[in-house]
């Protein structure tokens, strides 16, 4: 099963953001993902992975993702096949 791993920085104080994103991830692909990880990390740090690919990091991508962005990207490859509702529809 795929792993997503989200790195914040503690120093930041981007925890609550990290867990909030863990949570919708989880919500949204509860039987397609395996884990959805936590890693404090420094430096101002903000980088999203599944399986040890970069699908988001904060400096690189010019801040946070928004969530439907990166449930799309997540779904782009773990299921590509699967509607995401509303989030697909946003204009």
């Amino acid at each position: 099963m795929p792993r997503v791993a989200i790195e914040y920085c503690t120093q930041c104080r981007w925890l609550l953001r990290a867990s909030w994103m863990a949570q919708e991830l989880l919500s949204t692909f509860a039987t397609e993902l395996g884990e959805v990880a936590l890693v404090p990390g420094q430096g101002g740090i903000f980088r999203i992975t599944l399986d040890g690919e970069q699908l988001w990091e904060r400096k690189a991508d010019g801040g946070f993702p928004d969530i439907s962005v990166l449930k799309q990207r997540v779904r782009d490859r773990i299921a590509p096949e699967r509607d995401l509702g509303h989030v697909d529809r946003r204009d």
